[in-house]
């Protein structure tokens, strides 16, 4: 216990009542630890046919890149460009090359070793973050990846959109994958002792409290290393965004969207991290929610909901039985 701050929560050296990436990394590593994002030129299979086509509906036309500078340049130059950004506001930190845009193993495992030798390789990156999509990931790429982490002594991690469990927001989001897609992709980094992060939405039109606390706690019992946590953005260069833009439809306000992710906070497993509690769109993109842009305000917010319960990460668990999770929902 935090008897200083008064804060009941272990995994915390600050208010945060949280498992907070920050606190993790400073943990793990001594310093700020900042996530450096990359656009390697990846599609995706919900795009080019494969799986299906025009991607999810939210997403953007940079497959959720929007803010990565020098994003048609080379890699190395991207990631020169945007860790000399991070460390304008941390100095010290060192960087995790955060593969970002699209689906970064939708590929031969040939095409993947060239892209990524050249970052385990590089002093100056202290590990490698990969996003994908649960079905995208495979046995043969997860053991590589565990090659190279032993190897070059770099912590590797996974990073999947979840977003929801709902079979009716995955049909009119246009997912193309499945919980039982994220059931296997959880695993598969378990057994090859990948760190695994998965996405999840709040927000999406038509879903209830009840059905977000729902998609927390299946999230939680597939004991991933850590979640993200956003509020659905309405970008302008996205299929939702042009289709609330025709026929508005209602979205979550900020002090509700407080509220329902202290909720999920407290059905989560305490040695799940927490990578963020919000997120934003590029601003001149973002077309709603507008609060969404006081990414800050939001994150304190949080914080005072937590202490105002006298709650925290954890606090409602345990949960029942992971059989309780229906994968047909």
């Amino acid at each position: 216990m935090n008897q200083i701050l008064d804060n009941p929560f272990p995994f915390s050296d600050t208010n945060k009542r949280y498992h907070t990436f920050s606190y993790a990394m400073k943990k793990q590593y001594g310093r700020k630890i900042a996530k450096i994002p990359l656009n390697a030129g990846f599609s995706c299979p919900n795009r080019d046919g494969t799986k299906g086509v025009g991607g999810c509906a939210f997403c953007s036309s940079a497959g959720s890149g929007d803010t990565i500078l020098q994003s048609r340049q080379s890699l190395q130059t991207q990631y020169q460009a945007n860790l000399k950004r991070a460390r304008k506001k941390w100095p010290e930190c060192l960087g995790i090359a955060y593969f970002q845009s699209f689906s970064n193993t939708y590929a031969p495992l040939e095409t993947l070793k060239k892209i990524y030798i050249p970052f385990f390789a590089s002093d100056e990156v202290c590990a490698i973050s990969i996003a994908t999509r649960t079905d995208c990931f495979c046995e043969e790429t997860a053991a590589w990846l565990e090659e190279m982490q032993a190897k070059y002594h770099k912590e590797v991690w996974v990073e999947f959109g979840l977003q929801s469990i709902h079979p009716q927001t995955a049909k009119a989001m246009n997912f193309c994958h499945t919980p039982e897609d994220a059931k296997n992709a959880i695993a598969l980094c378990q057994r090859h002792h990948l760190r695994s992060v998965l996405h999840l939405i709040n927000g999406l039109p038509g879903e209830t409290r009840e059905m977000m606390l729902k998609t927390a706690r299946f999230a939680s019992s597939l004991q991933p290393g850590a979640l993200k946590i956003h509020m659905l953005h309405l970008l302008d260069n996205s299929r939702l965004g042009q289709s609330w833009l025709n026929k508005p439809f209602s979205l979550l306000g900020a002090q509700e969207y407080v509220s329902i992710v202290c909720d999920q906070l407290e059905v989560i497993d305490e040695h799940i991290i927490i990578e963020r509690v919000t997120g934003d769109g590029l601003a001149s993109d973002l077309l709603a929610p507008l609060w969404t842009r006081k990414k800050t305000q939001t994150a304190n917010d949080i914080d005072k909901e937590l202490l105002r319960r006298n709650s925290w990460q954890g606090a409602k668990r345990p949960f029942p039985d992971p059989k309780f999770f229906s994968l047909a929902l």
